[in-house]
Protein backbone atom coordinates (compact mmCIF):
# COMPACT_ATOMS: atom_id res chain seq x y z
CA UNK A 1 0.00 0.00 0.00
CA UNK A 2 1.56 3.63 -0.79
CA UNK A 3 1.69 6.20 1.32
CA UNK A 4 -0.95 7.96 -0.30
CA UNK A 5 -3.51 5.52 0.56
CA UNK A 6 -2.36 5.36 3.82
CA UNK A 7 -4.88 6.64 6.23
CA UNK A 8 -3.69 8.69 9.05
CA UNK A 9 -3.11 8.09 12.50
CA UNK A 10 -6.19 8.54 14.20
CA UNK A 11 -5.83 10.88 17.85
CA UNK A 12 -4.77 8.15 20.33
CA UNK A 13 -3.17 5.83 17.85
CA UNK A 14 1.07 5.48 17.74
CA UNK A 15 2.48 4.01 14.67
CA UNK A 16 3.02 0.53 16.55
CA UNK A 17 -0.69 0.61 16.63
CA UNK A 18 -0.51 0.39 20.34
CA UNK A 19 -2.91 3.11 21.94
CA UNK A 20 -0.83 5.95 22.67
CA UNK A 21 -1.87 8.57 25.55
CA UNK A 22 -4.40 11.22 24.81
CA UNK A 23 -3.39 14.10 23.26
CA UNK A 24 -3.43 17.62 25.02
CA UNK A 25 -4.41 20.41 23.13
CA UNK A 26 -1.37 22.18 22.77
CA UNK A 27 0.36 18.80 20.59
CA UNK A 28 -3.11 18.81 18.65
CA UNK A 29 -3.26 22.24 17.50
CA UNK A 30 0.61 22.08 16.69
CA UNK A 31 -0.22 18.79 14.53
CA UNK A 32 -2.93 19.97 12.78
CA UNK A 33 -0.98 23.04 11.75
CA UNK A 34 1.65 21.02 10.37
CA UNK A 35 -0.70 18.84 8.48
CA UNK A 36 -2.72 21.98 7.10
CA UNK A 37 1.01 23.38 6.29
CA UNK A 38 1.83 20.23 3.97
CA UNK A 39 -1.40 20.59 2.19
CA UNK A 40 -0.70 24.77 0.91
CA UNK A 41 2.77 23.34 0.40
CA UNK A 42 1.59 20.22 -2.00
CA UNK A 43 -0.84 22.43 -3.54
CA UNK A 44 1.94 25.26 -4.69
CA UNK A 45 4.21 22.56 -5.85
CA UNK A 46 1.19 20.75 -7.46
CA UNK A 47 0.09 23.96 -9.00
CA UNK A 48 3.97 24.98 -10.26
CA UNK A 49 3.92 21.51 -11.96
CA UNK A 50 1.54 22.87 -14.67
CA UNK A 51 3.49 26.36 -15.31
CA UNK A 52 5.76 27.27 -18.08
CA UNK A 53 9.25 27.69 -16.50
CA UNK A 54 10.82 30.99 -16.75
CA UNK A 55 14.16 30.31 -15.95
CA UNK A 56 15.52 26.93 -17.24
CA UNK A 57 18.03 25.70 -14.90
CA UNK A 58 21.73 25.14 -17.29
CA UNK A 59 22.51 21.33 -17.72
CA UNK A 60 24.87 20.30 -15.40
CA UNK A 61 28.18 19.53 -17.48
CA UNK A 62 30.74 17.23 -16.11
CA UNK A 63 33.77 18.57 -14.72
CA UNK A 64 36.62 19.06 -17.64
CA UNK A 65 39.89 16.92 -17.22
CA UNK A 66 42.77 19.03 -15.77
CA UNK A 67 44.78 19.25 -19.07
CA UNK A 68 41.84 20.61 -21.02
CA UNK A 69 41.40 23.03 -18.19
CA UNK A 70 44.66 24.23 -17.92
CA UNK A 71 44.71 25.23 -22.01
CA UNK A 72 41.61 26.85 -21.64
CA UNK A 73 42.72 29.31 -18.98
CA UNK A 74 45.96 29.74 -21.20
CA UNK A 75 43.77 30.64 -24.02
CA UNK A 76 41.85 32.92 -21.48
CA UNK A 77 44.76 34.69 -20.37
CA UNK A 78 46.29 34.97 -24.19
CA UNK A 79 42.66 36.39 -25.47
CA UNK A 80 42.78 38.93 -22.10
CA UNK A 81 46.69 40.07 -22.69
CA UNK A 82 45.85 40.61 -26.39
CA UNK A 83 42.91 42.47 -26.18
CA UNK A 84 44.73 44.75 -23.20
CA UNK A 85 47.76 44.74 -25.67
CA UNK A 86 45.45 46.34 -28.50
CA UNK A 87 43.59 48.65 -26.06
CA UNK A 88 46.97 50.02 -24.86
CA UNK A 89 48.28 50.09 -28.64
CA UNK A 90 44.38 52.11 -29.61
CA UNK A 91 45.19 54.35 -27.00
CA UNK A 92 48.91 55.03 -28.11
CA UNK A 93 47.89 55.94 -31.87
CA UNK A 94 45.02 57.85 -30.44
CA UNK A 95 47.37 59.86 -28.46
CA UNK A 96 49.36 60.19 -31.12
CA UNK A 97 46.83 61.46 -33.71
CA UNK A 98 45.69 63.74 -31.45
CA UNK A 99 49.17 65.40 -30.84
CA UNK A 100 49.62 65.65 -34.62
CA UNK A 101 46.40 66.97 -35.23
CA UNK A 102 47.12 69.61 -32.26
CA UNK A 103 50.30 70.04 -33.71
CA UNK A 104 48.94 70.79 -37.58
CA UNK A 105 46.07 73.35 -35.99
CA UNK A 106 48.54 75.10 -34.09
CA UNK A 107 50.77 76.05 -37.59
CA UNK A 108 48.80 79.35 -39.45
CA UNK A 109 47.42 78.91 -42.79
CA UNK A 110 48.55 81.36 -45.01
CA UNK A 111 47.28 83.01 -48.36
CA UNK A 112 50.69 83.44 -50.68
CA UNK A 113 50.88 85.94 -53.51
CA UNK A 114 53.75 86.05 -56.17
CA UNK A 115 55.14 89.37 -57.00
CA UNK A 116 53.94 90.80 -60.61
CA UNK A 117 57.05 91.77 -62.51
CA UNK A 118 56.99 95.19 -64.78
CA UNK A 119 58.82 96.28 -67.60
CA UNK A 120 61.62 98.46 -67.14
CA UNK A 121 60.98 101.93 -67.47
CA UNK A 122 62.68 104.77 -69.04
CA UNK A 123 61.21 107.46 -67.30
CA UNK A 124 60.47 108.09 -63.93
CA UNK A 125 57.21 110.35 -62.99
CA UNK A 126 56.86 111.21 -59.90
CA UNK A 127 54.59 114.92 -58.19
CA UNK A 128 56.15 117.95 -58.15
CA UNK A 129 55.09 121.28 -56.15
CA UNK A 130 55.58 125.15 -58.32
CA UNK A 131 56.88 127.32 -56.21
CA UNK A 132 57.84 130.85 -56.91
CA UNK A 133 61.53 131.48 -57.18
CA UNK A 134 61.65 134.91 -55.29
CA UNK A 135 59.03 135.17 -52.18
CA UNK A 136 59.09 137.67 -49.98
CA UNK A 137 57.01 139.89 -47.80
CA UNK A 138 57.16 143.43 -47.51
CA UNK A 139 57.01 145.24 -44.44
CA UNK A 140 57.55 149.29 -43.43
CA UNK A 141 60.69 150.09 -42.35
CA UNK A 142 58.90 153.53 -41.02
CA UNK A 143 56.34 154.09 -38.50
CA UNK A 144 53.20 156.25 -39.00
CA UNK A 145 49.80 156.23 -40.91
CA UNK A 146 48.94 154.55 -44.89
CA UNK A 147 48.78 157.36 -47.19
CA UNK A 148 47.49 155.23 -50.02
CA UNK A 149 48.35 152.00 -51.73
CA UNK A 150 49.22 151.87 -55.25
CA UNK A 151 49.32 148.55 -56.41
CA UNK A 152 46.86 146.00 -55.71
CA UNK A 153 47.00 141.76 -55.90
CA UNK A 154 47.56 140.50 -58.97
CA UNK A 155 49.38 143.27 -60.12
CA UNK A 156 52.86 142.83 -62.34
CA UNK A 157 55.33 145.45 -61.04
CA UNK A 158 59.02 146.11 -62.00
CA UNK A 159 61.67 146.90 -59.86
CA UNK A 160 61.63 150.47 -57.98
CA UNK A 161 57.31 150.72 -58.47
CA UNK A 162 56.22 152.86 -55.86
CA UNK A 163 53.76 150.25 -54.38
CA UNK A 164 52.26 152.52 -51.09
CA UNK A 165 53.13 155.54 -49.15
CA UNK A 166 53.09 156.20 -45.30
CA UNK A 167 52.50 159.69 -43.93
CA UNK A 168 55.01 160.08 -41.00
CA UNK A 169 54.82 163.28 -38.87
CA UNK A 170 56.23 161.72 -36.06
CA UNK A 171 59.74 161.05 -38.47
CA UNK A 172 58.88 164.61 -40.00
CA UNK A 173 59.35 166.52 -36.44
CA UNK A 174 61.91 164.44 -35.31
CA UNK A 175 63.97 165.53 -38.69
CA UNK A 176 63.56 169.19 -38.35
CA UNK A 177 64.46 169.24 -34.48
CA UNK A 178 67.41 167.46 -35.45
CA UNK A 179 68.28 169.72 -38.48
CA UNK A 180 67.94 172.27 -35.91
CA UNK A 181 70.38 170.77 -33.25
CA UNK A 182 72.80 170.69 -36.01
CA UNK A 183 72.73 174.33 -36.92
CA UNK A 184 73.71 175.11 -33.02
CA UNK A 185 76.50 172.25 -32.60
CA UNK A 186 77.75 174.15 -36.00
CA UNK A 187 77.50 177.51 -34.40
CA UNK A 188 79.28 176.23 -31.71
CA UNK A 189 82.00 174.70 -33.88
CA UNK A 190 82.99 178.25 -35.39
CA UNK A 191 83.19 179.76 -31.66
CA UNK A 192 85.39 176.92 -30.90
CA UNK A 193 87.47 177.36 -33.96
CA UNK A 194 88.04 181.04 -33.72
CA UNK A 195 89.14 180.47 -29.95
CA UNK A 196 91.32 178.01 -30.19
CA UNK A 197 93.49 180.29 -33.24
CA UNK A 198 93.12 183.13 -31.26
CA UNK A 199 94.67 180.92 -28.17
CA UNK A 200 97.34 179.54 -31.22
CA UNK A 201 98.45 182.93 -31.42
CA UNK A 202 99.02 184.31 -27.92
CA UNK A 203 101.05 181.12 -27.28
CA UNK A 204 103.29 182.46 -29.82
CA UNK A 205 103.74 185.62 -28.04
CA UNK A 206 103.76 184.05 -24.08
CA UNK A 207 100.67 185.48 -23.50
CA UNK A 208 98.46 182.42 -22.09
CA UNK A 209 99.80 179.34 -21.10
CA UNK A 210 100.14 176.04 -22.95
CA UNK A 211 97.90 174.36 -20.89
CA UNK A 212 94.51 177.03 -21.75
CA UNK A 213 95.99 176.34 -25.81
CA UNK A 214 95.10 173.08 -25.12
CA UNK A 215 91.89 173.43 -23.83
CA UNK A 216 90.55 175.44 -26.18
CA UNK A 217 92.14 173.01 -29.14
CA UNK A 218 90.20 170.61 -27.36
CA UNK A 219 87.14 172.47 -26.98
CA UNK A 220 87.47 172.38 -30.82
CA UNK A 221 87.82 169.47 -31.66
CA UNK A 222 84.75 168.29 -29.00
CA UNK A 223 82.92 170.48 -31.34
CA UNK A 224 84.02 168.77 -34.69
CA UNK A 225 82.56 165.64 -33.31
CA UNK A 226 79.35 166.61 -31.88
CA UNK A 227 78.58 168.29 -35.60
CA UNK A 228 79.59 164.73 -36.64
CA UNK A 229 77.03 163.39 -34.37
CA UNK A 230 74.83 165.85 -35.52
CA UNK A 231 74.83 164.91 -39.42
CA UNK A 232 74.88 161.02 -38.46
CA UNK A 233 71.29 161.43 -36.78
CA UNK A 234 70.02 163.69 -39.77
CA UNK A 235 71.02 161.19 -42.09
CA UNK A 236 69.37 158.46 -39.97
CA UNK A 237 66.05 160.65 -39.93
CA UNK A 238 66.12 161.50 -43.85
CA UNK A 239 66.46 157.64 -43.99
CA UNK A 240 63.75 157.46 -42.16
CA UNK A 241 61.55 159.86 -43.78
CA UNK A 242 62.12 158.63 -47.41
CA UNK A 243 61.19 154.62 -46.31
CA UNK A 244 57.85 156.84 -46.31
CA UNK A 245 57.70 155.83 -49.99
CA UNK A 246 57.43 151.93 -50.32
CA UNK A 247 58.96 150.43 -53.55
CA UNK A 248 59.34 146.75 -54.89
CA UNK A 249 62.56 145.19 -54.22
CA UNK A 250 62.21 143.04 -57.39
CA UNK A 251 59.69 142.61 -60.29
CA UNK A 252 56.76 140.27 -59.86
CA UNK A 253 53.55 139.75 -59.30
CA UNK A 254 51.55 141.10 -55.96
CA UNK A 255 50.19 138.10 -54.32
CA UNK A 256 48.72 139.83 -51.23
CA UNK A 257 48.12 143.30 -49.73
CA UNK A 258 46.82 143.12 -46.27
CA UNK A 259 46.67 147.05 -45.63
CA UNK A 260 44.15 149.88 -46.20
CA UNK A 261 44.22 153.65 -46.96
CA UNK A 262 44.46 154.90 -42.94
CA UNK A 263 45.75 151.98 -41.36
CA UNK A 264 48.41 152.13 -38.44
CA UNK A 265 51.77 151.36 -39.44
CA UNK A 266 54.35 149.88 -37.25
CA UNK A 267 58.03 149.59 -38.63
CA UNK A 268 59.62 146.25 -38.33
CA UNK A 269 58.58 142.56 -38.83
CA UNK A 270 58.36 141.85 -35.02
CA UNK A 271 55.33 141.30 -32.87
CA UNK A 272 53.88 145.12 -33.82
CA UNK A 273 55.22 145.15 -37.81
CA UNK A 274 52.50 144.48 -39.70
CA UNK A 275 52.95 142.57 -43.70
CA UNK A 276 52.00 145.38 -45.85
CA UNK A 277 52.36 143.13 -49.59
CA UNK A 278 53.49 140.05 -50.55
CA UNK A 279 55.62 139.63 -53.75
CA UNK A 280 57.07 136.67 -55.96
CA UNK A 281 58.69 136.35 -58.63
CA UNK A 282 57.14 133.74 -61.45
CA UNK A 283 59.46 133.67 -63.73
CA UNK A 284 60.96 131.18 -63.88
CA UNK A 285 59.63 129.19 -61.32
CA UNK A 286 61.00 126.49 -58.96
CA UNK A 287 59.59 122.98 -59.25
CA UNK A 288 60.60 120.59 -56.11
CA UNK A 289 60.23 116.94 -56.81
CA UNK A 290 61.43 113.95 -54.11
CA UNK A 291 63.33 111.39 -56.03
CA UNK A 292 63.37 108.05 -54.76
CA UNK A 293 67.01 106.71 -53.51
CA UNK A 294 67.17 104.24 -56.16
CA UNK A 295 67.14 106.67 -59.00
CA UNK A 296 68.90 109.10 -57.23
CA UNK A 297 72.19 107.82 -59.09
CA UNK A 298 70.51 109.06 -62.39
CA UNK A 299 69.54 112.65 -61.63
CA UNK A 300 72.05 115.04 -63.11
CA UNK A 301 72.31 119.06 -63.03
CA UNK A 302 71.07 120.65 -66.35
CA UNK A 303 69.16 117.53 -67.49
CA UNK A 304 66.16 118.62 -69.09
CA UNK A 305 62.81 117.22 -68.11
CA UNK A 306 59.18 117.55 -68.81
CA UNK A 307 56.60 118.91 -66.26
CA UNK A 308 52.60 118.26 -67.10
CA UNK A 309 49.57 119.73 -65.21
CA UNK A 310 46.32 119.02 -64.68
CA UNK A 311 44.23 121.95 -65.85
CA UNK A 312 46.82 121.54 -69.28
CA UNK A 313 46.06 118.97 -70.61
CA UNK A 314 48.00 117.32 -73.36
CA UNK A 315 50.56 120.19 -72.84
CA UNK A 316 53.95 119.77 -71.50
CA UNK A 317 56.55 122.41 -70.25
CA UNK A 318 60.08 121.80 -70.45
CA UNK A 319 62.54 122.54 -67.38
CA UNK A 320 66.20 121.76 -66.61
CA UNK A 321 67.15 120.32 -63.21
CA UNK A 322 68.82 123.18 -61.79
CA UNK A 323 70.16 121.42 -57.92
CA UNK A 324 69.91 118.98 -56.07
CA UNK A 325 70.33 118.73 -52.32
CA UNK A 326 73.16 116.55 -52.55
CA UNK A 327 72.09 114.60 -49.74
CA UNK A 328 69.41 111.39 -48.98
CA UNK A 329 66.43 112.70 -46.45
CA UNK A 330 66.81 109.67 -43.68
CA UNK A 331 63.43 110.41 -43.32
CA UNK A 332 61.93 109.39 -46.52
CA UNK A 333 65.22 108.15 -48.29
CA UNK A 334 64.24 110.38 -51.01
CA UNK A 335 66.95 112.98 -52.83
CA UNK A 336 64.73 117.13 -52.93
CA UNK A 337 65.42 117.63 -56.86
CA UNK A 338 64.73 120.95 -58.03
CA UNK A 339 63.65 121.77 -61.63
CA UNK A 340 63.54 125.44 -63.20
CA UNK A 341 60.76 126.17 -65.22
CA UNK A 342 60.48 129.37 -67.94
CA UNK A 343 56.92 131.04 -67.27
CA UNK A 344 57.34 134.28 -69.75
CA UNK A 345 53.61 134.43 -70.53
CA UNK A 346 52.44 133.80 -66.71
CA UNK A 347 50.31 130.57 -67.37
CA UNK A 348 51.78 128.78 -64.51
CA UNK A 349 50.96 129.95 -61.30
CA UNK A 350 52.95 129.20 -58.20
CA UNK A 351 51.53 126.66 -55.55
CA UNK A 352 50.13 124.91 -58.06
CA UNK A 353 50.69 120.81 -58.54
CA UNK A 354 52.30 119.07 -61.26
CA UNK A 355 54.24 116.05 -62.33
CA UNK A 356 57.61 115.99 -63.12
CA UNK A 357 58.89 113.43 -65.77
CA UNK A 358 62.62 112.56 -65.72
CA UNK A 359 64.83 110.67 -68.03
CA UNK A 360 66.02 108.02 -66.26
CA UNK A 361 66.73 105.22 -68.53
CA UNK A 362 67.79 102.86 -65.36
CA UNK A 363 66.62 99.65 -67.12
CA UNK A 364 66.02 98.04 -63.53
CA UNK A 365 63.72 95.76 -63.35
CA UNK A 366 60.84 96.25 -61.01
CA UNK A 367 57.92 94.22 -59.32
CA UNK A 368 54.77 95.18 -57.67
CA UNK A 369 52.69 93.69 -55.13
CA UNK A 370 49.64 94.35 -53.50
CA UNK A 371 49.29 96.82 -50.31
CA UNK A 372 48.48 94.24 -48.24
CA UNK A 373 51.27 92.22 -48.40
CA UNK A 374 53.04 94.48 -46.51
CA UNK A 375 54.29 94.21 -42.74
CA UNK A 376 55.30 97.46 -40.97
CA UNK A 377 57.96 96.96 -37.92
CA UNK A 378 60.10 99.33 -35.86
CA UNK A 379 63.11 98.13 -38.22
CA UNK A 380 61.12 99.48 -41.30
CA UNK A 381 58.61 98.20 -44.44
CA UNK A 382 58.60 94.38 -44.64
CA UNK A 383 57.23 91.26 -46.10
CA UNK A 384 56.44 87.51 -45.49
CA UNK A 385 58.08 85.11 -47.66
CA UNK A 386 57.75 81.41 -47.60
CA UNK A 387 60.32 79.16 -48.87
CA UNK A 388 60.50 76.08 -50.09
CA UNK A 389 60.77 74.39 -46.61
CA UNK A 390 57.00 76.21 -45.68
CA UNK A 391 58.71 78.46 -43.20
CA UNK A 392 58.39 82.34 -42.97
CA UNK A 393 61.53 84.71 -43.85
CA UNK A 394 60.79 88.46 -43.08
CA UNK A 395 62.30 90.58 -45.74
CA UNK A 396 63.24 94.14 -46.00
CA UNK A 397 61.90 96.12 -49.34
CA UNK A 398 62.59 98.96 -50.80
CA UNK A 399 59.38 100.80 -51.64
CA UNK A 400 59.21 102.73 -55.12
CA UNK A 401 55.90 104.22 -56.39
CA UNK A 402 52.42 103.74 -54.35
CA UNK A 403 49.71 103.15 -56.89
CA UNK A 404 46.74 102.51 -54.13
CA UNK A 405 46.43 99.28 -54.63
CA UNK A 406 49.51 97.90 -55.66
CA UNK A 407 53.32 98.99 -54.63
CA UNK A 408 56.46 99.12 -56.61
CA UNK A 409 58.98 97.53 -55.46
CA UNK A 410 62.35 98.69 -56.15
CA UNK A 411 64.51 95.71 -54.56
CA UNK A 412 63.90 93.03 -51.82
CA UNK A 413 61.79 90.43 -53.55
CA UNK A 414 61.64 88.85 -57.25
CA UNK A 415 58.97 87.76 -58.73
CA UNK A 416 59.02 84.06 -58.22
CA UNK A 417 58.64 84.41 -54.39
CA UNK A 418 55.48 83.77 -52.72
CA UNK A 419 54.61 86.41 -50.55
CA UNK A 420 51.98 86.25 -47.53
CA UNK A 421 49.02 88.17 -47.90
CA UNK A 422 47.37 89.83 -44.95
CA UNK A 423 49.92 88.67 -43.24
CA UNK A 424 49.38 88.30 -38.76
CA UNK A 425 52.18 90.73 -36.53
CA UNK A 426 52.56 88.19 -34.64
CA UNK A 427 54.33 86.14 -37.16
CA UNK A 428 58.04 85.72 -36.62
CA UNK A 429 61.16 84.88 -38.59
CA UNK A 430 61.67 80.82 -39.58
CA UNK A 431 57.96 80.31 -37.89
CA UNK A 432 56.63 77.06 -40.02
CA UNK A 433 53.49 77.46 -42.15
CA UNK A 434 50.72 75.67 -44.05
CA UNK A 435 49.82 77.48 -47.22
CA UNK A 436 46.94 77.01 -48.66
CA UNK A 437 45.99 76.33 -52.12
CA UNK A 438 43.66 78.82 -53.92
CA UNK A 439 40.77 77.87 -54.99
CA UNK A 440 39.41 76.91 -58.56
CA UNK A 441 37.31 79.37 -60.20
CA UNK A 442 33.66 78.02 -61.38
CA UNK A 443 32.91 78.95 -65.04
Amino acid sequence: MSEENKSPLQPGETGSGQPSRPESAHELYVRTSKIQRDMEIEAIQEHSRHQTPGIERPPELPPAPPRKALTIVGISLLALLIAGGLSITGQVIHARTLARTTERDSVPAVSVVNPTLENPEEELVLPGSLQAYEESPIYARTSGYLLRWNRDIGSRVAKGDLLAEIDTPEVDQELNQARAARQQVLAQLDLAKISADRWQKLLKSNSVSEQENDQQASGYRQAQANLAAADANVSRLEQLAGFKKVYAPFSGVLTRRNVDAGALINAGSGAAGRELFDLARVDPLRVFSSVPQAYAPFIKNGARTTITLQEFPGQTFTGVVARTAEAIDPATRTLLTEVDLPNKDGRLLPGSFGEVHFAVGSGVDKVTIPVNTMLFRAEGPRVAVVGADNKVALRPINIGRDYGTTLEILGGVSPTDRIVVNPSDSLEDGQPVTVEQPQAKQP
